[in-house]
């Protein structure tokens, strides 16, 4: 596996492995501190790609004032044993100054999709979220990037800025990977107190009666957020709710009545770290 500090670096790598016969380029762009979720990803991209290149780097402009930046979790040495274990080609770990030099004066907005949900409870967010991946997007050059399914929101934003700017990049969304107990894999999960963590399964069996609330017949969206919020309130009471919204899967906007697939959204604030989750929802799908 070759180490990747510089633009420059993980650009002549990517070239002279198309040069050698490469066909497919993958990309796994994570902030570090990697877990199964993450590993899921790079398994994916290996299955379907000729090279992969996993880039690491916290990105600062993705957080707001008070946010976690300086604490969120870094495991450098664990993070290359866990690459190199699994194949992957270039780990592209740059520095901040590398990505963001003196001068640089250029952000990425998407509009609309980037208003609510999580752009709502943090400003400024999925400008920094597109900024960097439009970067590592021209930097690497790969012609899929793998993004996870609990950062709906996310992937739903990257595809539309894909699309606006023309860029020749496929992207696969994977599906969430969780505990046993259900909770989404995080790697702001490390930070929960012992007693915050025995609550957080409380996300996903709050979307799980949603799911079941649908399926029995309920079709008002309000009638399914109260009784998340219900859900949520009695069995986390050591989080604040953020938000819970049930929205149309590619516009994201709320929506009232359930006549087709929703996606439901919930966001959690402990005291040690914001949690999210989602769970597309299907009237038409057979219950399980």
């Amino acid at each position: 596996m070759k180490l990747a500090r510089t633009v420059e670096a993980v650009r002549q790598a990517v070239r002279d492995a198309r040069d050698g016969g490469a066909r497919h380029v993958g990309l796994v762009p994570t902030m570090g501190a990697l877990h199964r979720g993450h590993y899921s990803l790079i398994d994916a991209a290996g299955r379907g790609c000729d090279f992969v290149v996993v880039s690491i780097f916290v990105n600062p402009t993705q957080f707001g004032p008070g946010e976690d930046y300086q604490e969120y979790p870094r495991s450098w040495q664990a993070d290359c044993a866990g690459c190199e274990s699994r194949g992957v080609d270039v780990l592209f770990a740059p520095s901040v100054e590398e990505m963001y030099p003196e001068g640089f004066a250029t952000t990425v907005h998407v509009a609309g999709l980037t208003e609510g949900l999580c752009g709502r409870s943090r400003p400024g967010h999925f400008d920094g979220v597109c900024t960097i991946v439009s970067k590592l997007f021209n930097a690497v050059g790969p012609d899929v990037a793998f993004f996870g399914a609990k950062d709906y929101q996310q992937a739903v934003v990257v595809r539309r800025m894909v699309a606006d700017l023309n860029m020749p990049v496929r992207i696969e969304l994977c599906p969430t990977v969780r505990e046993a107990d259900g909770l989404a894999l995080s790697s702001r999960n490390q930070r929960l107190s012992p007693a915050e963590r025995a609550q957080a399964p409380a996300l996903f069996e709050s979307l799980r009666l949603a799911r079941e609330l649908v399926a029995g017949g309920q079709r008002a969206a309000a009638e399914v957020v109260a009784e998340i919020r219900a859900c949520l309130e009695r069995r986390a009471p050591l989080g604040r709710i953020d938000y819970v919204e049930i929205v149309h899967p590619d516009t994201l906007r709320a929506v009232e009545e359930i006549d087709g697939a929703v996606l439901v959204a919930v966001a959690v604030r402990f005291a040690s770290a914001r949690l999210i989750d989602n769970m597309l929802v299907d009237p038409s799908a057979p219950a399980d």
